[in-house]
């Protein structure tokens, strides 16, 4: 056993940790239990692996052994490739689904992951090997907190106030509050959307969050999620009966439409508020016009 050994495998073993922390399966079901998420344990370890290995190999001055971190930025751009061909393709099968924009951030979160499980397992070594083991062990869990944090992201609570508002009819027009939703003229069909349809309104707290919802893949995330929580009352091939969002052009504000199996309010407005806030959705007008200004 070398002097390299322990804190080897002090680091790979942190590394793991977080990605373990770091690797949850929610009301939304992904990563998929069980094999989703041996997949990314699998993935994680490795990349522990890595970041454990660069610290020896910068102290015994073996410089090209860094490149193979460059080896492994593609593999993990691979993994979310992977993620995205996945979801792209069962997204077919959703009766409510998740969109392109939710797809790519869901990708990109597990890409970044593994980095940051780098980069947990990289300095966790390097100060075992500086310090000693106690060190380290505060190291590790400093860097799992932050990676922790830095996983969690934005919610849409942050960026909007929700109300519930029961939708209704002005003669064939489905409206929530005053923002028209779509045409059904069928009574039966009617009757169905008011027995079984809840509606909110999502008003913007700024301008730029204004523009950030109104992004229809930011939208189309509050159906989805709302729909995998409280389920859909809707099979294929009937369009009358699919959750819509739409926009109100005057103030910004956003109409959501949905017809759940389990009516629940004050649940539905939870739901509503935990939405990620998609980073490809977000824009902030506002901070350019003060940088311009």
């Amino acid at each position: 056993m070398n002097e390299y050994t322990l804190p080897i495998f002090f680091g790979l073993a942190a590394g793991t940790i977080s990605r373990l922390i770091m690797l949850r399966t929610d009301y939304r079901q992904y990563p998929t239990y069980l094999h989703g998420k041996i997949i990314h344990v699998a993935i994680g370890f490795i990349a522990a692996g890595l970041g454990t290995i660069a610290v020896p190999a910068i102290l015994e001055e073996e410089f090209t052994a860094i490149t193979f971190l460059t080896v492994a930025a593609s593999q993990f751009r691979e993994v979310r490739n992977m993620e995205r061909d996945t979801l792209t393709e069962l997204d077919h099968y959703e009766l409510v689904t998740r969109g392109k924009t939710y797809i790519e951030g869901i990708a990109i979160a597990f890409e970044s992951r593994n980095y940051l499980v780098i980069m947990t397992s990289l300095f966790t070594t390097f100060s075992y090997l500086m310090f000693n083991v106690w060190v380290a062990a505060i190291v590790a869990i400093v860097s799992m907190f932050l990676s922790r944090l830095m996983m969690a992201g934005g919610k849409l609570k942050d960026l909007v106030d929700i109300e519930y508002m029961e939708p209704r009819f002005e003669g064939s027009g489905l409206y929530v509050d005053n923002i028209y939703i779509m045409n059904i003229g069928l009574p039966e069909r009617q009757k169905e959307v008011l027995k079984y349809g809840m509606g909110f309104i999502l008003k913007p707290k700024n301008f730029d969050a204004r523009s950030t919802i109104a992004n229809l893949g930011q939208r189309q995330a509050v159906l989805h999620d709302l729909s995998t929580a409280l389920g859909v009352y809707r099979d294929s091939g009937t369009p009358a009966l699919v959750p819509l969002a739409k926009r109100d052009l005057d103030d910004g504000r956003i109409g959501i439409f949905v017809l759940p199996q389990h009516r629940d309010a004050q649940r539905a407005i939870r739901v509503i508020g935990a939405v990620p806030t998609l980073e490809n959705a977000i824009r902030m007008p506002m901070e350019r016009r003060r940088k311009e200004g």
